[in-house]
């Protein structure tokens, strides 16, 4: 493949120089001087037929991700101490190696910045493999917290904090099922200092979120008490028509969607207790029958009315 190139012949000064990648050589298209010779070829070492075999062969390196503290952009030095023959390497060399690899190691995180975006991301690795979370909610929550960091405000608070509340809020504004108390578990700060950390990432990144809609919750708390399609789509009814009657206003999502179920489930014939959908809920038996009451006494349906 002949392609145009901008260097000057030496020999006529001419610019119309021609780049043979099939020989490897530069060569001036008026006197024939070759300018160079060898050149190295950039392109694939395989020829492709057509646009789908191109793609199948298509090599790239791995792609840049937030998750990681230097977005995967580093290189690293093995910990193998074997040369690339596989042949062990000289205590001598062994000494050399790990004291490039000490300093290597340093440089990374020789910022305080960094440090703190590496051990985040690593915390960020663990919280989602224990909560499941999804690549792209990871991303979200990574870019979130980068943003607090750059607005050092991170020091002089909890980096565990900050980070659950940017997974949290990662999952609001994607309409992810998810409550504090979720977080919990796993987490070794307390929820007063979660919910602090969230309401400044509002008021910093100056984002307006909604309340999460309880139909939300229905899919997973049907999952976790293996209620059927039928109750499922029952309680969104029932959840549609609280919410036409204004019932839904000022209340918690998760205690409005459990309430939802039992009387969904009583209707549908897959009777749950107030304690079962209360645990599945994660919140109070009190609020369940606070909840339901409110549906029957507003709502007033002959299916309510017969429970």
């Amino acid at each position: 493949m002949l392609q145009n190139n901008l260097n000057l012949c030496p020999e006529c000064g001419n610019t119309n120089l021609i780049s043979d990648s099939t020989r490897g050589e530069l060569i001036c298209n008026v006197c024939g001087l070759v300018l160079s010779q060898n050149l190295i070829d950039s392109g694939p070492e395989w020829r492709a037929f057509s646009s789908e075999e191109a793609n199948k062969k298509a090599r790239v390196g791995a792609p840049t991700t937030l998750t990681i503290h230097d977005k995967g952009l580093s290189t690293m030095i093995g910990w193998k101490n074997k040369d690339a023959f596989g042949k062990s390497i000289s205590p001598k060399m062994k000494a050399e190696v790990y004291r490039l690899r000490k300093w290597h190691v340093r440089t990374r995180t020789n910022k305080s910045i960094d440090r703190n975006l590496a051990y985040a991301m690593n915390e960020l690795d663990r919280f989602s493999s224990q909560l499941n979370l999804s690549k792209a909610l990871k991303e979200s929550a990574a870019h979130i917290y980068r943003k607090m960091a750059h607005k050092n405000l991170i020091r002089g608070r909890s980096i565990e904090a900050m980070l659950i509340a940017s997974i949290y809020l990662s999952c609001r504004l994607n309409n992810i099922p998810k409550t504090l108390d979720d977080f919990i578990e796993f987490a070794l700060v307390d929820k007063k200092k979660i919910a602090r950390c969230y309401r400044l990432i509002l008021i910093e990144l100056k984002i307006n979120i909604q309340v999460s809609s309880p139909i939300n919750f229905i899919p997973r708390f049907c999952a976790e008490l293996k209620l059927s399609g039928r109750t499922q789509n029952r309680a969104a009814e029932l959840l549609k028509l609280a919410k036409k009657y204004h019932i839904t206003d000022g209340k918690a999502p998760t205690g409005l969607a459990g309430a939802a179920l039992y009387v969904a489930a009583i209707q549908e014939g897959e009777r749950r207790t107030q304690k079962e959908i209360s645990l599945a809920a994660g919140v109070t038996e009190a609020t369940i029958r606070n909840r339901y009451k409110e549906l029957v006494n507003h709502m007033r349906y002959e299916s309510i009315d017969r429970v």
